[in-house]
């Protein structure tokens, strides 16, 4: 008879304990395949699909979609395996489950191969109680748009969701991103096409004024919750709640402090110029900020550090893993380019859009938010000079750039407009003292202002 297995809600990350049930992929009855996604969840990270290890009938599924569910929790049960009596049923299924990890969960069988279920015997359909009675109809992948003619290109979950709730076929869609990726952006224009469309056919009929629909976007449902007396109440959870808890960790636990420089970075911004002019992939100006903030950092290594408490230790990486401060849709996140000290200016861009653009997009994975030694904070987007950042815990410093704009600057002994770029470093006092964390500002300084600095230390 049919083995009914429980698949638990696995770890989706270091520091992780809950993920919120955004949407199930699956219903109760549907036949699943081996490591195909059942439920979106939303961590305070990153929104991720989790995969089932077993293939069968999805028998239970546990918990609502908006309800958070600790990790380790039931997330659904599978009826897996081959009933005796139905020996010649064409039936192909894996009751040991894929072997397959997750961010740092398998399934008990590393040597388990990957199968397709091509079929489950109705005996096995039958023999669940909560199981519909007739043979329950595969579960369309979430790409699909409900046709058989091929998978959507489209990965972001944020952009499925955004097409669902406004009813509209992404199959009709031509994406604008490589090799046809449907984005965000493809699907916001639809929408306005569409309003646009529907506006225009209700003044062909002569509608009053007062009916036509707004042509503006329709506005996600938020999670405020409007009170009698004025107030509104807003849950901190989710990545609102992840951020609120690390800043207050970072308040709470560091003793930190800031220093900062104006530097004139007329030069910098010209190098950038001429290796844009080039020809190639663009360099962009965080990357050159980043090239120098690791060359800045293999000479002062106390930065890239952390503090262990516990043991009363300070702990020094070898290797930098940048982070770098991105503003989403979502909230703030902090995408980690991994061993950006062996990487070229060319290399760190390319990884800086293309995690920009997962962060964008909302598909950034738990394993590209964690792990960083050190942080480049560029707020100057905003519009604004300077700011003390937050060290982004457990890290030892955060190296933060304002904007670059035209100001009076005496250059070479004469009054002339430059442009000019105010630098901060706030760094855990416990790791250095003034010296060091001036060494270091010092030395970004100069390379952003005569960048054959930093050709010359290398």
């Amino acid at each position: 008879m049919a083995q009914v297995l429980e698949f638990k809600l696995p770890d989706l990350g270091e520091g992780l304990t809950e993920a919120e049930i955004v949407r199930w992929l699956v219903e109760v009855g549907d036949v699943v395949a081996i490591d195909q996604p059942v439920v979106e969840v939303e961590t305070a990270k990153a929104m991720v699909e989790v995969p089932c290890p077993y293939g069968g009938v999805v028998t239970a599924r546990f918990g609502e979609e908006g309800t958070e569910l600790p990790v380790g929790s039931p997330l659904l049960t599978v009826a897996v395996g081959t009933p005796a009596s139905d020996a010649g049923a064409e039936t192909e299924t894996e009751t040991e489950g894929s072997g397959n990890v997750l961010v740092g969960y398998g399934t008990g069988a590393p040597q388990a191969r990957r199968r397709r279920v091509r079929r489950l015997a109705a005996d096995v359909v039958t023999s669940v109680a909560d199981a519909p009675a007739s043979a329950p109809a595969p579960a369309p992948a979430p790409e699909t748009g409900g046709r058989d003619d091929g998978p959507v290109p489209v990965i972001s979950p944020l952009v499925r969701r955004l097409a669902r709730e406004n009813g509209l076929e992404l199959r009709e869609l031509t994406g604008s991103g490589r090799d046809g990726l449907i984005l965000r952006a493809d699907v916001e224009q639809a929408l306005r096409a569409a309003a646009t469309q529907e506006a225009t056919a209700q003044e062909a009929t002569l509608l009053p004024p007062a009916t036509l629909p707004p042509t503006t976007l329709p506005t996600p449902a938020t999670t405020t919750t409007p009170t009698t007396d004025g107030v509104t109440r807003t849950p901190l959870r989710g990545i609102r709640g992840a951020v609120a808890d690390k800043l207050s960790r970072s308040r709470r636990e560091i003793p930190d402090a800031t220093c900062w420089v104006d530097a004139d970075a007329t030069e910098l911004m010209r190098v950038r110029a001429v290796m844009n002019a080039a020809g190639g992939p663009k360099i962009s100006v965080l990357a050159l900020l980043a090239r120098i903030c690791t060359a800045a950092l293999t000479r002062f290594p106390e930065l890239n550090s952390s503090v262990d408490m516990e043991a009363r230790e300070i702990v020094r990486f070898d290797r930098i893993h940048l982070g770098f401060a991105a503003q989403t849709e979502r909230g703030l996140v902090v995408p980690v380019v991994k061993d950006a000290h062996v990487r070229d200016t060319e290399a760190l861009s390319a990884e800086f859009a293309r995690l920009t653009e997962a962060a964008r997009t909302g598909t950034l994975t738990p394993g590209d938010l964690t792990g960083g030694t050190f942080t480049l904070n560029n707020y100057g987007v905003f519009g604004v000079d300077g700011s003390t950042p937050i060290i982004n815990h457990p890290e030892a410093a955060m190296l933060g750039v304002g904007r670059i704009v035209p100001k009076p600057w005496v250059h070479e002994g004469e009054l002339a407009v430059r442009q000019v770029v105010q630098l901060s470093l706030t760094f855990d006092h416990r790791v250095c003292d003034g010296g060091t964390a001036g060494g270091f500002l010092r030395y970004v300084a100069d390379c952003a202002e005569q960048p054959a600095v930093l050709l010359r230390t290398l």
